[in-house]
């Protein structure tokens, strides 16, 4: 504000110090991030079940729901769209799991051996592989020095399968993870460490 005669008016701010009415609102207008992230978390389909379970059950802590709930619905929603590939190459879930344990690590693995790197049964790895050796996909030695034990691998076949869906599958998680910064994926991905290696009951982890 100028007086009259063109000078400053006194008290009034230099030019350089001075903050438009436009800035104010557009400053004022931009929430924060975690605002924003605040109010997403309020709208998803996750908030509107524990909103339901709270009005069932006021004296009851239902907070964990808002984490697991959310995990769990992430992984519903992301498997789904994932297994799109498999199951027009004629894949399950537990197939491809096996035959990229047998691509990831490069060599031979027993039965038992691929049973732990997929979380699974002796006697589901054992079904899963009569079906993919089949189909070619994979194909089993016996062990030179005991013929109890079993040895298996990739045929060509089972490599070019593993090698031509992985793209497409890591393609749809990259545009999925892309609506978040290189820091919140960071964050997103030391948390979630964190929790599985609880789970999972590694040293010094908390078992349940």
């Amino acid at each position: 504000m100028t007086a009259n005669d063109g000078r400053p008016a006194p008290g009034a701010a230099h030019d350089h110090t001075a903050v438009t009415t436009e800035d104010t609102l557009v400053r004022d207008a931009a929430p924060p991030r975690e605002a924003t992230r605040s109010a997403s978390v309020r709208d998803d389909t996750v908030a509107a079940v524990v909103r339901q379970w709270r009005a069932v059950h006021p004296d009851l802590d239902t907070a964990p729901m808002e984490i697991i709930g959310r995990i769990n619905r992430c992984a519903a929603l992301l498997q789904q769209a994932e297994d799109a590939p498999l199951r027009r190459a004629g894949l399950s879930r537990p197939e491809f799991d096996l035959l990229g344990a047998l691509r990831r690590t490069g060599h031979e693995l027993t039965p038992g051996e691929l049973a732990r790197e997929t979380f699974s049964s002796g006697a589901a790895v054992t079904k899963r592989l009569k079906q993919l050796t089949e189909r070619g996909l994979v194909e089993r030695r016996g062990d030179t020095r005991d013929r109890r034990v079993a040895h298996v691998r990739l045929t060509d076949a089972g490599r070019e399968l593993v090698d031509g869906i992985l793209p497409e599958q890591l393609a749809y998680e990259r545009a999925v993870l892309a609506g978040l910064d290189g820091a919140g994926r960071g964050e997103l991905a030391a948390l979630l460490c964190e929790l599985l290696s609880r789970l999972e009951g590694r040293p010094g982890a908390l078992r349940i």
